[in-house]
């Protein structure tokens, strides 16, 4: 079998791989559940590559990606639930729903888009997910405003996604000032829960978590994407921790020979050394 730019060979090799008995035993051995952290981490990597600007890389890592769907739609195919062409049928139909304005009539591409015909068009999308959950009997709450935010999700973006949401229908601080306030009440009770006569571990743990879910809101009131804002301190902190590395290094030292105050005297150091040094 030799590689192709049409996308049905990769369909058949993904069907050779599961086959049984001649196919691969870890692709047999998998299921959605199984494949669903792979999927995840490509989409992450795929995004790394963008940030490098390696665009080899992007076409490589997009690939990965698209094997990701191919390998769920073969699963599913097994199973009689849906196959690749469902898939692609599923998201053309999403598209050009989502689009009146490019795909729709003469009048829908004067009109353009306004935000009343998108909350039209996801109103009649989520009726219908919820009429296939009832049909299939997977519907086993009333639905929630909350639950197309994917749990799947980094926990800072679902965190902005869950109170944009719930903004939506002015459950929200209408102010930065009280989020802030709101900021120093978790830190204070953080500190109650450090200082308590016995430490618990699940309480420090809840209570930094709702620290961190006020940091997100406070920085979704500023207009300010707090994954992409801490994405941004990882870096920042991962260069200047290589500076303290290359520095020891040029003086014939290591990390594990160097006092605390000499990699602090580095770290500063870093902050102020011109960037790309």
């Amino acid at each position: 079998m030799k590689p192709s730019r049409d996308i049905a060979r990769l369909l058949e090799i993904m069907a050779a791989l599961r086959t049984p008995v001649t196919g691969c035993p870890w692709d047999l051995e998998q299921d959605f559940s199984t494949i669903a952290p792979y999927t995840i981490e490509e989409a992450y990597e795929v995004a790394d590559a963008i940030h490098r600007g390696d665009t080899d890389d992007i076409c490589d890592e997009l690939g990965d990606l698209l094997l990701q769907v191919v390998f769920h739609s073969r699963m599913a195919e097994e199973k009689d639930i849906f196959d690749f062409g469902d898939v692609v049928h599923a998201i053309t139909r999403k598209m050009i729903r989502r689009h009146p304005h490019v795909f729709g009539d003469q009048k829908q591409h004067e009109a353009g888009m306004s935000k009343a015909i998108w909350d039209a068009i996801k109103a009649e999308e989520k009726a219908e997910k919820a009429a296939r959950h009832a049909a299939h009997g997977t519907a086993e709450r009333a639905p929630s405003l909350l639950d197309d935010v994917p749990i799947s999700l980094p926990a800072l973006m679902r965190a902005e996604k869950l109170q944009r949401r719930a903004g939506t229908v002015g459950f929200d601080w209408n102010s930065v000032p009280s989020v802030m306030d709101k900021m120093h009440e978790e830190l204070g009770e953080i500190e109650v829960e450090l200082n308590a006569p016995e430490q618990s571990k699940d309480r420090i743990e809840d209570e930094i978590g709702d620290l961190l879910f006020v940091v997100a809101n406070l920085a979704r009131h500023l207009h300010i994407d707090p994954e992409k804002a801490l994405q941004r301190t990882n870096e920042k902190f991962r260069t200047r921790f290589r500076h303290i590395e290359t520095r020891l290094g040029e003086q014939g030292s290591t990390l594990q020979d160097a006092s605390l105050d000499e990699m602090e005297a580095l770290w500063q150091e870093a902050k102020t050394a011109p960037k790309g040094k």
